[in-house]
């Protein structure tokens, strides 16, 4: 990885840490992000087929989220999970994870870089939403690397994140389209960043993790999710 890129590696740090209180009015299409009645009720009906996918998953034993944010999924792992770590670069995220799960005696938190973050453990179960895309595509081959060796024999891994689309972001907000891997996003208060966002078409990625001796199954909503499961061959 070259300077500009760890320069931009660190500007993506910052944002999420300053998008922190404003994260969950993407989720729940508030403010910019409300694009009318019948492309909210598409965007929530694909979540829910997500959540099915995770809960058929069935996330037990001992879980780890990269990447945890401010708690959405982190909150659905730890209804099934007997010790779920969660971590994350953002303190500010961190918090507000901790406060929507209420503190619950089973996840605990690390706050730290996963770029330069090393398992400590094994894990029965690896998951991670809307992070794979942030993921600079010179460390993609680095990150599975990670993601292996945070695996228990028999461990499995599920992963959610976003597919190109023009009504996923806020309102007025420019696509730089789905072959260009970084773009600009604005915060409420107009402030700008670059960060990493990679959208990988489904049967690509499962193709490229095939390469990387992973057995894996991608599948994807409607118009704006791609998730799927993985484990080593």
């Amino acid at each position: 990885m070259n300077a500009e890129e760890a320069v931009q590696l660190q500007e993506q740090i910052k944002y999420y840490r300053a998008r922190a209180t404003e994260y969950d009015e993407w989720f729940l299409r508030l403010g910019r992000y409300d694009h009318g009645t019948e492309l909210n009720r598409r965007w929530f009906d694909e979540v829910a087929e997500v959540q099915q996918a995770l809960d058929q998953f069935a996330p037990r034993g001992r879980v780890l989220e990269l990447a945890c944010g401010t708690g959405w999924w982190t909150e659905q792992l730890a209804r099934t999970a007997h010790q779920l770590t969660a971590v994350d670069a953002s303190p500010e995220v961190i918090s507000l994870n901790h406060a929507r799960l209420g503190g619950r005696e089973h996840v605990r938190y690390v706050e730290a870089d996963l770029f330069g973050w090393e398992p400590k453990e094994a894990y029965d179960v690896v998951f991670f939403s809307f992070w794979l895309s942030h993921v600079p595509p010179v460390r993609f081959n680095d990150f599975w690397g990670m993601v292996r060796r945070s695996l228990a024999p028999a461990g499995r891994v599920f992963f959610l994140d976003s597919l190109f689309s023009e009504t996923s972001s806020a309102q007025g907000h420019h696509r730089e389209g789905p072959a260009a891997v970084t773009t600009v996003r604005r915060l409420n208060d107009g402030h700008d960043y670059r960060i990493f966002k990679v959208f990988y078409p489904p049967r690509e990625l499962g193709q490229q993790l095939a390469r990387l001796g992973w057995r894996a199954e991608v599948s994807r909503t409607g118009e704006y999710f791609l998730y799927g499961t993985a484990q080593p061959a």
